[in-house]
């Protein structure tokens, strides 16, 4: 077993779970619910409360406030919680809300998520792995944010909207429909601007996967067929590339419409 540091300033609940190695530090306070795995560091001034679950190696910075209650007229007090994944980044004045009944009473995070200073994660949210919240980034209830998606300083995302895998969103966007993955959207309203070519090169993409993705997003709005004939298109010349067949299906299932 790791030794446990707690700073003499900091006040931690007798009902908490420590995991070993952790490292809680001046003037922070965990609630009687909160569950920390090993090797977690709250750095000071950090406040995690309510029924809150984080895994192995995630850093809380100052002033950022985990855990608590959702700001959502219609929550009464009920038994919510939030649970986080493993090596987790919170930086200065992040905030993460607990669920609603509503919602299905849980917000979640999963693995290796940036959330630098004054971002925003609401009620009944999904947080996918290896995404980016730049500073000020702000999610509304509800949201779904999938896997490597990076969401710009100060944007805002609309209740209920969904952020595609390897999205780019742009600083200052307003988010009010669903984002398409691999694809970069800004604006406010936000509007999409093509395939995010620099940053798929430099998660690796293949030039043929690039390819197909560009021809996908050229019938889609760049030809005089509908969102429905462009799809049926789409799906009979390169359904066969898997991250093309994810673009059709994440399109299909959009239940508040694709930004455009």
């Amino acid at each position: 077993m790791r030794e446990v540091q707690i700073h003499p300033t900091a006040v931690v609940h007798p009902g908490a779970k420590i995991g070993d190695g952790c490292r809680v530090g001046p003037f922070s306070v965990v609630g009687a619910g909160v569950s920390l795995g090993p090797d977690c560091e709250l750095i000071s001034h950090t406040v995690i409360q309510g029924v809150t679950e984080a895994g192995e190696g995630c850093r809380f910075f100052p002033f950022c406030s985990i855990g608590l209650e959702p700001q959502d007229l219609k929550y009464r007090g009920e038994p919510t919680r939030v649970v986080i994944g493993s090596r987790n980044t919170f930086r200065e004045f992040a905030t993460v809300h607990a669920g609603t009944p509503g919602g299905g009473g849980v917000t979640t995070i999963a693995d290796r998520n940036l959330f630098m200073a004054y971002s925003h994660v609401a009620h009944d949210c999904r947080v996918g792995s290896d995404t980016v919240f730049a500073n000020g980034a702000t999610l509304a209830g509800h949201v779904r944010v999938e896997d490597f998606s990076v969401i710009g300083a100060f944007s805002g995302v609309h209740q209920f909207c969904r952020i595609g895998a390897h999205a780019y969103i742009g600083g200052y966007s307003v988010i009010t429909q669903d984002a398409l993955p691999y694809v970069l959207t800004v604006g406010n309203r936000a509007r999409a601007f093509g395939i995010n070519l620099v940053g798929l090169k430099r998660k690796r993409f293949s030039e043929e996967t690039l390819t197909a993705l560009r021809r996908a997003y050229r019938l889609l709005f760049h030809s005089k067929l509908t969102t429905t004939r462009a799809l049926a298109q789409i799906e009979k010349d390169l359904a066969g590339v898997p991250e093309v067949a994810y673009l059709i299906s994440f399109i299909r299932s959009s239940e508040r419409g694709i930004v455009k």
